[in-house]
């Protein structure tokens, strides 16, 4: 039987694992029970959610002034080709979400791709990953 490797689905979230004391988790299970939240993620995505509101100035500011790209960005082999066609490179610099698409050669994204800097989620083949590895900050 081939192996295949799925293909990430754009907005998907990613997993994180988090340690909280006993009293904290007491807390939030308290809420939980008292119907002021579906479930602990549910508290735990609205409280980081509240934080990153709070904080939403400093991240415009900061993706301005290090031109990063707020969001999802993807790139295709259509793309890729043609800026090796233009013998052009590309720094690709997200906050968010960067895909490259399946069909992506590992040569191609190494004659391309000149750096990747990614706060958040980076998904490629891992043989694209593997082309990259010195790239990847």
């Amino acid at each position: 039987m081939p192996v295949t490797e799925l293909k990430p689905r754009v907005g998907d979230s990613e997993k994180i694992t988090i340690n909280l004391g006993v009293v904290d988790l007491g807390q939030i299970d308290l809420l939980v029970q008292e119907g002021f939240y579906a479930n602990r993620t549910d508290l735990i995505r609205t409280a980081i959610r509240n934080q990153l509101g709070v904080h939403a100035e400093v991240v415009r500011q900061t993706v301005t002034r290090k031109s990063l790209v707020l969001g999802l960005q993807s790139y295709s082999r259509e793309q890729l080709e043609r800026l090796q066609a233009a013998n052009e490179t590309v720094q690709i610099q997200v906050v968010g979400l960067v895909t490259i698409a399946s069909d992506v050669s590992p040569e191609l994204a190494a004659a391309v791709i000149e750096s990747v800097t990614v706060l958040g989620a980076f998904h490629a083949t891992s043989a694209v990953k593997a082309a990259l590895a010195g790239r990847i900050h």
